[in-house]
C-alpha cells in the first residue's frame, strides 16, 4: 500500500507540473483521497472534438501500479465516439489487458486524447444499448476482444447465438 501511494504522489505531483495538452486535474478531488482522480479535459484543437469538455474519472486500487488504474468518462458531456460507451466506459486495451506498470496517469491521458484526436465520425460503439443495459458499473470487469473493433465479450455471444 506504501509503495501504491509513493508512486500515486509522484504522478500527481507530474500531472499538476506538467499535465497532457487539454488535460487539467480537479484539485478538490485529490483533497481527501489519492486513490480518486477527476481529470477535467478539452478536445484538442482541429478535432472533431474541438471546444467540448469532458471529465475523466480514474480509480486506484491498492495492487496500482500492478494493476490498472478503472478509468472512465463521468459527468453531463460523455464523448459519442466508436470505443466510448454512453455510460462513460472506453474500450481501451492498455486499460485492461496490455497494461503495464511501466505506464501512468498522463500515458493514459495522451492515448486517450489521441484516440478521440483520430476519430473521423462520432457515433457510439454498434452494441451500446446491449451493453449499458447489462455491462458491471466497473468497467474492467468486462472482457473486451481487441480484432480491429473493440466489442464486449457478451456482446460477440450474442452474434453466435
Amino acid at each position: 500500500m506504501a509503495s501504491m501511494q509513493k508512486r500515486l504522489q509522484k504522478e500527481l505531483l507530474a500531472l499538476q507540473s506538467d499535465p497532457p495538452p487539454g488535460m487539467t486535474l480537479n484539485e478538490r478531488s485529490v483533497q481527501n483521497t489519492i486513490t480518486e482522480w477527476f481529470i477535467d479535459m478539452e478536445g484538442a484543437p482541429g478535432t472533431l472534438y474541438e471546444g467540448e469538455k469532458f471529465q475523466l474519472l480514474f480509480k486506484f486500487s491498492g495492487r496500482y501500479p500492478f494493476d490498472s488504474p478503472q478509468v472512465m468518462f463521468t459527468g453531463e458531456n460523455i464523448p459519442i465516439h466508436p470505443h466510448v460507451y454512453s455510460n462513460g466506459h472506453i474500450c481501451l486495451s492498455i486499460l485492461t489487458e496490455d497494461w503495464s506498470p511501466a505506464l501512468s496517469v498522463q500515458s493514459v491521458c495522451l492515448s486517450i486524447i489521441s484516440m478521440l484526436s483520430s476519430c473521423k465520425e462520432k457515433q457510439r460503439p454498434p452494441d451500446n444499448s446491449f451493453y449499458v443495459k447489462t455491462c458491471n458499473k466497473n468497467p474492467k470487469k468486462t472482457k473486451w476482444w481487441y480484432h480491429g473493433e473493440c466489442i464486449p465479450l457478451s456482446s460477440i455471444e450474442l452474434l453466435f447465438m
